[in-house]
Parts: structure tokens; C-alpha cells; sequence
């Protein structure tokens, strides 16, 4: 089947659970931001704008746990900000397996592989002779080197802190944007994507399920990103999510104050987002997108949704953002635009202000937005269902899972620094731009 069986049946009986008691509105995944601070810069990420005088800020391990089991949520992404900077990441994601959650570690993947060889440290001490396979293949195919095997057969470091291991509740989610010259660009640095497939094929190698996000702009090739999928699935990831690129204001004032960029041409109307998705009916079937086909329906534009942001709630030091994962607005405790609880937020937030409605936009800033965290909750809750989407959702999880492509391409991949075809990035492109 398309999806883990026990995960979907999870979701699925927490959904009718509450849709059986008549809940109103309840969280479907949780959006925990433990901290903001990050070690990339990537064109059109606002936290790290929007946060930028609390960047050193980070949730206490208490307090991320306790906003899990605030609302309830049967998934957990937790981002950010980079999460693998988080001091406690292992505890918070132990604590979260306890509570049965399903987890979502939203990464860059700098620090993936760093994070898998402390796992194998931990593992030689029980299975030494295990572990010297493992890295007999990881050197073979050049993801670690003799000086990291050196340090793994040494064992941890501190052998009680705990370490992230592979999971059926877990997800490594590696943001990829595009091939190796688009996602550099994006994040601003060279060598990014390298790391990624690198981290991927580690991940892959020892037993870990791995996710991709991708965010879709307006200058997105989407037969790259069709070379980009026919890759990652021969890679053997289990799944992918995409949504459109939305133009928040601390991600629009940034690019036009710091790179010089128009934010018109780089983030989707509502219009551009149907084109770009125009294939997405097509894409769902050749690979393993995680999501509804009544959601990716209104991507491609074949039918309406009204926003559900409640359902997908964003928790972060300042407390619960309101009224969505965009947006703050001021409301909440002391105006803010955060709440000190969940309940709170759903309570006091008038959600008829925010959205689109039969067109009309309710809210300006709500005009282009067509995110996965506004309008995928709408189609996994039935909120605005037709005849026939219940059987088409069933239709779709509980189908086969699409099989590798065969036709992804390191050739292709590997477009950018690796390949000759160099280009500046980040701080370097600044330092060259003073020094000319």
C-alpha cells in the first residue's frame, strides 16, 4: 500500500474519533518550532526573519512535550529553524515516540549524518560485528570516511544521552527544493545538495524512512522537479510533500532589503500555483506523495477548498501563533500574535476573517495562499467534500505504492558546483560583490 499501514489506520481512527464526539476543531499535526536559530540563510524562509531578535531563544524539552500533548495531535513536525541545533532534538524525539506520536524531523540534513554516526557509536557497543558491515558498505559508497569509522568503533561519547535511531514512527524530512544549482541557490550556499543525497543515502542504507519537502516557486522548473522526483525515488524514499511558495511579509521584506530581489517574481499567485500544479493528478500517481488527491485536485486547480489553519497549529517560544503558520497578527496574550494555549487559540481567533471563500479573498494576505498547512487538513477532514471523495482518499492510501522511476540521473542531479557549473552563494556572493 501507498502508506505505512499502521501510521494511516492511526490518523484515520483519531480522525473519526473526533469527528464520532462532534469536535468542532482539533489539531491533525502539530508544527513545533523548539527554536529558530539556523545555519542557512534560504531565500524565502521568513522565521529566521520574523524571529530574528530571539534567534538564541529556544522551548524547554518540558514545554515542546507538553504542547504535543496540549492538542493532541497523532504527528508532530518538528522545524524551525534548523531542529538538529536543538540541544535536547534526541530527548524530544524519545519523548515524542512515548507519547505515539508519528515524528517529522524537518531538516536541512547538514547535521543528518552526524546524527546517524552517533547512532552507530551507540549500536557498536551492543553489535560490533553488525555495525563493521554497515560501515563497510557506508565507505564503500563514500558517506562516511576511515577517521568517522575510527570514531564509531570508540563507541559514544556519553553513553546515556540518547540517540536518534531508525523508527517506523519516524521521518527524516529533507527539504529539496531542486536539482543541486536551484536548491544551492535557494539556501544560499554551496554544497547543500550534496549533502542531502549523501545524508539520503545513508539514511536509506541503515534503515531509516525518509521524507522530502519541496516548496514550488515562481521561477520553479517543474520538469526539473520531475528529474528531481525520478531521482529521489530511485534513491528509495518513502515519500514526499509539496506545496506552493507563499509570500509572507518577513520573507518579502528580507528579499527586497537584503538580496535586492522583487518577492512578484519569485512567489506563486493563485493563478501561476494552478499552472505550475497543472500535473500534480499525473505526479501523484508516479510517485509517493504524502497527502490527498482532493488536495492536490485544488493545487492543479479542478476544484475549491476553504482554509483550515487551526488544524495544523504552530507552537514556538513566543507560544501558539495566530492565526496561522504565515501569519501574526495582533491578537493572543499581550497582542503578540501568539496564545499561551492551544485552546486559547482556537477559542478567541475569529477564523471567519482568514481564507478564501468562493473566490473572495477575506483577508488580502490570504489571496495567493494555497499551503499545504491551510488547505490540506480541509481535504484529509471532508470540510468541503463532494460525492465519491471519500472512496477516492481510501482508493489512494490503501493503493500500491508507485514503484521506483528508473529513470533518475546523478548526471542530471548533479548540475551546479559538482559538475563545473560553479555559482555564488550566500556570503560568498557578498564578499565578492564588495571586493568588485
Amino acid at each position: 500500500m501507498r502508506f505505512p499501514l499502521a501510521l494511516t489506520s492511526k490518523i484515520a481512527a483519531y480522525i473519526i474519533g473526533h469527528k464520532l464526539r462532534r469536535t468542532e476543531k482539533f489539531a491533525t499535526v502539530l508544527q513545533l518550532e523548539p527554536l529558530h536559530t539556523c545555519n542557512l540563510t534560504c531565500t524565502g524562509c521568513g522565521r529566521i526573519r520574523e524571529y530574528s531578535t530571539s534567534l538564541k531563544d529556544m522551548m524547554t524539552l518540558e514545554d515542546c512535550l507538553g504542547a504535543a500533548e496540549e492538542c493532541n495531535a497523532p504527528m508532530v513536525s518538528i522545524c524551525g529553524g534548523e531542529p538538529l541545533i536543538y540541544p535536547h532534538i534526541e530527548a524530544l524525539i524519545g519523548g515524542l515516540l512515548v507519547q505515539k506520536r508519528i515524528v517529522y524531523v524537518c531538516t536541512n540534513a547538514m547535521f543528518m549524518r552526524k546524527k546517524m554516526r552517533e547512532w552507530l557509536a551507540s549500536e557498536f557497543l551492543k553489535n560490533a560485528s553488525a555495525v563493521e558491515r554497515q560501515m563497510t558498505e557506508l565507505l564503500a559508497n563514500g558517506l562516511i570516511n576511515p577517521k568517522d569509522a575510527d570514531e564509531i568503533r570508540k563507541g559514544p561519547k556519553d553513553a546515556a544521552k540518547q540517540v536518534i535511531a531508525p523508527s517506523d514512527w519516524v521521518y527524516w524530512n529533507v527539504h529539496l527544493d531542486g536539482l543541486e544549482r536551484t536548491h544551492d541557490l535557494i539556501v544560499e550556499r554551496e554544497g547543500v545538495f550534496k549533502e542531502c543525497i549523501h545524508a539520503i543515502k545513508m539514511a536509506k542504507l541503515l534503515g531509516y524512512q525518509v521524507a522530502t519537502n519541496t516548496t514550488v516557486y515562481k521561477e520553479t522548473n517543474m520538469v526539473e522537479l520531475e528529474q528531481l522526483f525520478d531521482f529521489l525515488s530511485d534513491l528509495g524514499v518513502d515519500g514526499h510533500t509539496i506545496t506552493p511558495g507563499y509570500e509572507y511579509d518577513s520573507a518579502k521584506k528580507d528579499m527586497i532589503s537584503r538580496l535586492n530581489l522583487q518577492p512578484e517574481n519569485f512567489f506563486l499567485t493563485r493563478n501561476v500555483t494552478v499552472q505550475k500544479f497543472a500535473k500534480m493528478e499525473d505526479w501523484m500517481q508516479r510517485y509517493t506523495f504524502f497527502g490527498t488527491p482532493v488536495y492536490f485536485e485544488f493545487l492543479a486547480g479542478k476544484r475549491d477548498l476553504t482554509c483550515s489553519a487551526w488544524a495544523i497549529p504552530t507552537r514556538n517560544m513566543a507560544g501558539w501563533k495566530a492565526p496561522c503558520y504565515f501569519m501574526t497578527d495582533a491578537v493572543g496574550t499581550n497582542g503578540t500574535g501568539h496564545f499561551r494555549s492551544y485552546a486559547e487559540l482556537l477559542a478567541q481567533v475569529d477564523w471567519n476573517k482568514y481564507g478564501v471563500v468562493d473566490g473572495v479573498a477575506r483577508d488580502p494576505r490570504c489571496e495567493n495562499c494555497m499551503t499545504h498547512c491551510g488547505y490540506e487538513p480541509t481535504a484529509s477532514l471532508g470540510l468541503n467534500a463532494k460525492p465519491g471523495d471519500t472512496w477516492k482518499t481510501i482508493k489512494f492510501n490503501f493503493g500500491a505504492k508507485p514503484k521506483p522511476t528508473g529513470r533518475g540521473s546523478e548526471v542530471l542531479a548533479y548540475n551546479g558546483v559538482t559538475s563545473g557549473n560553479g555559482h555564488l552563494t550566500g556570503k560568498r556572493a557578498e564578499i565578492d560583490a564588495v571586493a568588485s
